[in-house]
């Protein structure tokens, strides 16, 4: 369909909402205090992330991304601060079917070969909570 087809079908409602955009139409860069802000504005005030978004000229999609970071980001500084390494041990023990042993003080947890990402960590978390 042509350009000139668009224009010439009759209207059956009037234009309610008209974006103009401007400009070369690169990307824009913002920096780490614009985002930090504005994600901030997504906690605050009962406002949703449409509408702040919508406010800033952003897509939700990109907004939920950046808290999205911002959450592991501070996830990470988190974990970071106590972090402390365990000395690991090898061992064989006969023709037991193997395990996971995680000693933590008088503490011994057995985790079966095999066991999922999600179940070790939360047996991990328990470890660190009770510790």
């Amino acid at each position: 369909m042509s350009d000139t087809e668009l224009l010439l079908k009759p209207s059956t409602e009037p234009v309610r909402r008209l974006e103009l955009f401007t400009g070369s139409g690169r990307r824009r860069r913002w920096t780490a205090e614009q985002k930090a802000r504005i994600v901030a504005e997504t906690f605050t005030g009962g406002a949703s992330v449409s509408a702040v978004a919508r406010c800033h000229g952003l897509t939700p999609q990109q907004l939920f991304g950046w808290r999205r970071q911002t959450h592991l980001r501070s996830e990470a500084d988190t974990l970071g601060k106590g972090v402390a390494f365990a000395p690991v041990i090898v061992a064989a023990r006969g023709r037991e079917e193997h395990t996971i042993e995680i000693a933590v003080g008088a503490m011994t947890v057995r985790v079966p070969a095999g066991a999922d990402l999600p179940t070790l960590q939360v047996v991990l978390r328990a470890v660190r909570a009770v510790s």
